[in-house]
This record gives structure tokens, C-alpha cells and sequence, in this order.
């Protein structure tokens, strides 16, 4: 895989360009479980989740667009991820991509929208879910529903690359307790196999080894606990 930025790394540091490239070429080359579109779709997440929304949310955004993602696509994206990544966060990275879409004249966004339901009372979070934050603090409950619902009619990203992409949150923020559990529940209910989702988690080591490593060992922890066949 070959990166836009490329030319600047080496401009910045070879050694460090070096390295970068044989880790690119480990995790983009050599990781067949995850698509392109889906690598890129993580990036774009981390770059939210660490805030690095210089050189590498550029590149990024430049490698989204080369392989067929809209500016909607990318809204999308940070409409999805911004319950878990933080409203703040994503307001931040939606900023810099409108200025990157301005500064470099690629096309806005078609003005594609969803449906928000911020008045109703169903939610898609699983009822067991719902009913033990429910005990556990009530308008929080309140909180997680209208999240929910509010991202229950987006439809350009497919419900594996939205799991794939709570669980990319996860690992960066290191919330590997009850989030990190129904995410990657509903990875596998998507159809992802246990191979898929640790590819997911180890691709999450470009942003972090050491997060990466810790979420890992909970994901088999966790196949371990529900008996979920080794793929």
C-alpha cells in the first residue's frame, strides 16, 4: 500500500519513513482479513479517537477518497463514532475535513442524511444491556437510548464496518469491560469471524502496541468465556 503522504515522510525523517512503510506493509499487505475500504474506515477512527488531525487525518482523507469513499460516507462516519469517541472529538476531525475537502477542492458532501429519532422511546441496544444500565444510573439509560436511536437509520456504512469501528474506539480508549463485550458481539452477529475481529484489533496497533496487546488478550478471554469456535 502506498500512502500519499509518502514523499513528506521521507522529507521529514527517512529512518522513520523506513520504518513506517515495513509496518504499513505488515498490517495494509499482509492482513487479507480486512478489506481496504475497512482499513481505512479504522484509520480515519483513530485519527478521531488520538486527535491526530494533521498529517495523518490528510492522509487518510486522500486515501478514503482515492478508493471510493464520499464526503457523506465520511460524515457518516463521524456522526457514528462521535457517541463513543466524544461529540468534541468528532466535531474536531468534521472541521479539518471540511477544510481539507476546501483546501485541496475535492467535492462536499451531496448533503445524504438520515433520519434522527431523538423523540421515541425504542432503542436498538440489546434489552439485557439496556436494563443494567438502566440499574445502574437512569438517565445514563436515557443517554445510551437516544444515542442509539438517533444513528438506528444510517445506512452508507454496513453494520460491519460500524462494529468494526466501535471496536477500533475501544481498543484506543482501552474500554475493554461491558462496550467492548456487545461490540464485539455484535462483530460476530454481523457475520465477522473470531479471525476478523482480531484482525481488527491488531490493526489497532498502528496507534498503539501496547493497547492493541491488552485488548487481544480480552478478546480471547472473551471467545474463551462465550466458548466461540477458533476460526
Amino acid at each position: 500500500m502506498r500512502f500519499p503522504s509518502d514523499p513528506q515522510l521521507k522529507a521529514l525523517d527517512p529512518v522513520f519513513a523506513e520504518m513506517s512503510a515495513a509496518t504499513d506493509h505488515l498490517l495494509w499487505d499482509e492482513s487479507p482479513e480486512l478489506s481496504t475500504r475497512e482499513k481505512i474506515l479504522l484509520s480515519l477512527v483513530a485519527d478521531v479517537c488520538e486527535q491526530t488531525l494533521g498529517l495523518p487525518f490528510e492522509t487518510h482523507v486522500a486515501m478514503a477518497r482515492e478508493h471510493g469513499l464520499s464526503a457523506d460516507d465520511l460524515r457518516e462516519l463521524l456522526r457514528f463514532i462521535a457517541y463513543d469517541s466524544g461529540y468534541p472529538a468528532a466535531l474536531a476531525a468534521l472541521a479539518r475535513l471540511t477544510d481539507i475537502e476546501r483546501e485541496q477542492g475535492l467535492t462536499g458532501p451531496a448533503g445524504h442524511r438520515h433520519d434522527v429519532n431523538a423523540d421515541g422511546v425504542e432503542s436498538p441496544i440489546p434489552a439485557p444491556t439496556r436494563r443494567a444500565v438502566r440499574n445502574l444510573d437512569a438517565p445514563f439509560a436515557g443517554y445510551m437510548d437516544l444515542q442509539s436511536r438517533m444513528r438506528a437509520g444510517m445506512s452508507l456504512l454496513s453494520v460491519r464496518e460500524r462494529a468494526f469501528a466501535t471496536m477500533t474506539v475501544d481498543v484506543l480508549y482501552q474500554t475493554l469491560d461491558e462496550s467492548f463485550r456487545v461490540h464485539v458481539t455484535r462483530v460476530l452477529s454481523a457475520g465477522a469471524t473470531p479471525d476478523e475481529a482480531r484482525a481488527v484489533v491488531r490493526f489497532s496497533a498502528r496507534f498503539g502496541m501496547t493497547k492493541a496487546w491488552r485488548a487481544l488478550r480480552v478478546l480471547e478471554a472473551l471467545f474463551t468465556e462465550t466458548g466461540t469456535v477458533f476460526a
